[in-house]
């Protein structure tokens, strides 16, 4: 059911739900139990549930003795490829008592662009939903590049809800809603929902910004909001802390509507759009 309204949510058929690094890596790792919580109790009602997860270049870090984001390619790539595997293991030990089985999928802007690729990657995700099984997808950081990259897993979320015909896509990060202004000024003010097509100008969401474990900004998640509402996706953006109340159709975060009317929009122009702005330095660091 294409959840038109927050309240349709909890009968979803499909939801992509992402979250960054900074909300599950280092003393934030102490979130992934409640987060997958919440999850499986979406999965308990029948939601088939895809997450999208930041975070590999943050855990490998310490495996590392790393005390900062590396910021050539192979220090990433490595920090990477030892992260996602711990990644992987700490949401699997939490999904075990909800009976859930946790598939990694690995994606580049390659092979969203590749039709053949997407195809699989696609007919892979079906199957594992098929079989009940959680797939758990990240970019690829040990083989994507600087100049062919998503940037951001915002981005990637929102290619993949259009990927797999999600009804929903819901942004996680530390920040409860999007607001007028950046939210620590006096006289922000949360946005509860943004009509499809509305003007935004008004608002002032900030550049993108890159902390010591992830990437991503306000700007970025208003960015793959928009972009999944165009393909029909409706989108909440909200924080971590109030994932359970967000997948139970609660009144919480920044609700961007679905376009009513979606044109049938292909992927291929969304990737080369994102790896542009990446190669521009828009979102110049990994997203893992």
């Amino acid at each position: 059911m294409t959840a038109s309204q927050r309240r349709d949510l909890p009968g979803a058929r499909r939801v992509v739900v992402k979250v960054g690094s900074s909300s599950i890596s280092g003393a934030n790792a102490v979130n992934i139990q409640p987060l997958v919580d919440a999850l499986g109790a979406a999965y308990a009602r029948g939601t088939e549930v895809i997450l999208v997860s930041s975070g590999a270049i943050a855990t490998g870090m310490p495996y590392l003795q790393l005390t900062s984001r590396p910021t050539d390619l192979a220090t990433q790539q490595a920090a990477a490829a030892v992260g996602q595997n711990v990644l992987i293991y700490r949401y699997q030990a939490a999904l075990r008592e909800h009976g859930i089985v946790a598939g990694q999928v690995l994606l580049t802007a390659g092979d969203l662009e590749n039709r053949a690729h997407r195809l699989n990657a696609r007919r892979a995700m079906e199957r594992l939903l098929g079989l009940r099984i959680m797939p758990i997808v990240n970019e690829n950081d040990t083989v994507a590049t600087h100049e062919i990259r998503f940037g951001d897993n915002d981005r990637l979320a929102a290619l993949v809800a259009k990927l797999i015909r999600a009804d929903a896509l819901l942004l996680l990060s530390d920040i409860d809603a999007m607001y007028t202004r950046p939210p620590q000024l006096p006289d922000a003010r949360p946005i509860e929902e943004v009509a499809y097509g509305a003007d935004l100008a008004e608002f002032e969401f900030g550049s993108v910004v890159v902390n010591s474990v992830g990437t991503g900004g306000a700007a970025t998640k208003v960015s793959a909001a928009r972009l999944a509402a165009s393909y029909g996706i409706a989108a909440l953006v909200t924080s971590i802390d109030l994932v359970s109340q967000a997948l139970t159709g609660q009144q919480v975060g920044t609700w961007f509507a679905p376009n009513p009317a979606p044109v049938e929009a292909t992927i291929t122009g969304a990737v080369h759009l994102a790896t542009q702005r990446t190669a521009a330095g828009e979102a110049a660091q990994p997203a893992g």
